[in-house]
């Protein structure tokens, strides 16, 4: 009798064993970064170009077209920032500091940040820049006769003047040649909301400013501003004119920093009055008849320290 503690035990089959693994062939170890840098490349551009879209849908594919000049810009994209978010800004810091940094950054922007901000230009005063892959370049270099040009679209570097006529702000901006000097003018829909920037300064402070002035020798901004109102000869203009009838003449040294207002006397009917500079010696007339005849009411020297 076998107990069954001592009993045979059944053995199992030997297992077979498996069959050895063929060793896949190496893979160079860069294949799989080059495809994760090709994936990784394409990622970036896919991302690139719809911030490119989405850029064109915000700002206007026009300031699409100005990207390759404002990416290495000082100051336009704080001035397309500024003028694009005006109704949050001016929520925020009010309406006068909006307008005052409004006119800083118009006061330090190159003419081509003004072209990719939309407004109109010497071509056009009406419409923006249309031409971005001419006036998008870099400026000319200036002339062997070393003789500077006043810029006319659509030509390298942008204008040099440059005007809005489509919000309240009603900008105009005017440069010398050479883009030395600049004057900002805030017109605002009327002589007394009407504001004056040269070269960032802000000029004719509490005067009713007409609505344009000009250079006269890329030295001296000149603009008519309200005349006295106890002038005999004071009442209603044209039709269109900006200013009642007579008027004064604002003139502001660009290269001394100096403004001079002239005001007309009793006898003094300044309709229209002009600046000219001859040998030193500045002279206001009354009018263009007066200057073409050279009958002026005022002389002064522009060089003297003394304000007149």
């Amino acid at each position: 009798m076998n107990w069954p503690w001592t009993k045979t035990k059944a053995r199992r089959p030997a297992a077979t064993p498996a069959p050895a693994e063929t060793p896949a062939e190496p893979t160079p170890a860069h294949e799989p970064v080059a495809e994760a840098a090709t994936t990784r490349e394409d990622a970036e551009q896919a991302a690139a170009r719809a911030a490119r879209e989405r850029a064109a849908e915000h700002w206007g594919p026009r300031v699409a077209e100005w990207q390759e000049w404002l990416a290495r810009s000082p100051h336009g994209i704080d001035l397309l920032l500024w003028w694009y978010r005006e109704s949050e800004i001016t929520a925020l810091v009010g309406a006068d500091r909006y307008r005052e940094r409004l006119a800083e950054l118009l006061s330090a922007a190159a003419p081509r940040d003004l072209a990719a901000l939309g407004l109109g230009c010497t071509r056009r005063s009406d419409r923006s820049c249309k031409e971005p892959g001419i006036c998008a370049q870099e400026a000319e270099p200036p002339p062997a006769d070393g003789v500077l040009k006043y810029r006319y679209g659509p030509t390298p570097g942008a204008c040099s003047d440059f005007i809005d006529l489509m919000t309240p702000h009603q900008i105009r901006v005017d440069l010398t040649r050479g883009d030395r000097h600049r004057a900002v003018l805030l017109l605002r829909d009327g002589p007394a909301e009407a504001r004056l920037w040269v070269d960032g300064v802000a000029v004719g402070e509490g005067e009713w400013l007409d609505n344009g002035g000009y250079w006269h020798g890329d030295r001296f901004y000149v603009i008519q501003t309200g005349g006295p109102d106890d002038h005999p000869a004071q009442g209603l203009a044209d039709i269109g004119d900006w200013l009642y009838a007579i008027v004064s003449l604002l003139v502001h040294d660009a290269e001394r920093g100096r403004t001079y207002l002239f005001v007309p006397g009793p006898e003094e009917n300044w309709t229209e009055p002009e600046l000219r500079v001859r040998d030193g010696v500045g002279y206001v007339y009354p009018t263009a008849e007066a200057a073409a005849a050279d009958l002026p009411d005022r002389s002064f020297p522009v060089d003297d320290q003394e304000t007149p």
